[in-house]
């Protein structure tokens, strides 16, 4: 008599990617760590005893923000590109992706030169300087890490290297950037916004 009952099929089991465990390792490390510099100048919002307040000297970073959030898109169609092996659009949309985190970087460093020259906010003058400092410097540094990896891509790419064949580790190098893209949303949110 035949049994009807089938057997189940045994999957091998296999541990997950690893540069897949490990971007998303590092991204949620990072998180908890932004986490704790947005709840402290949450924190202090008002606490600061002196001057210049927020509201006296901030202004929305609008040119900065319009380009770090379009990078976003850009490196999507550098990916779209590469996975397609369309060499020179990857290249262009990557160069635009570059070029829209240089800017970013530009108009911040503009910022804080308009801040502690002109307007004497410096990391010691006040509560709202030490944390604003802490919090906005802390994303211009990833901001400057992704930054020089796209750096980095683009150059070995222009020197004729297969980066088609590392589509892989461009898509974790995106995934980072799409964080950085995030954070900034929040940090925008919270210092130009909330803050004010």
């Amino acid at each position: 008599m035949a049994s009807s009952a089938t057997q189940p099929v045994e999957t091998e089991w296999r541990l997950p990617d690893r540069g897949t465990v490990g971007i998303i390792s590092l991204i949620l490390t990072e998180i908890s760590l932004f986490s704790i510099f947005v709840i402290a100048y949450l924190f202090y919002i008002g606490k600061s005893l002196t001057g210049p307040f927020p509201k006296d000297v901030l202004e929305f970073p609008v040119l900065a923000t319009i380009c770090l959030l379009s990078s976003s898109g850009t490196i999507v169609f550098a990916e779209h590109a590469l996975k397609h092996r369309k060499m020179a659009m990857f290249k262009m949309w990557w160069a635009v992706t570059i070029v829209l985190g240089l800017v970013f970087l530009y108009e911040t460093g503009v910022e804080w030169h308009d801040l502690i020259y002109d307007k004497h906010l410096t990391i010691a003058t006040n509560v709202f300087g030490s944390t604003f400092y802490s919090l906005v410097g802390l994303h211009a540094t990833h901001v400057i890490v992704g930054m020089t990896f796209l750096l980095i891509v683009f150059i070995v790419t222009m020197r004729g290297f297969p980066i088609h064949t590392q589509i892989r580790r461009v898509t974790f190098l995106s995934w980072y950037w799409h964080f950085v893209d995030a954070v900034w949303v929040v940090v925008f949110t919270v210092v130009y916004i909330v803050g004010r």
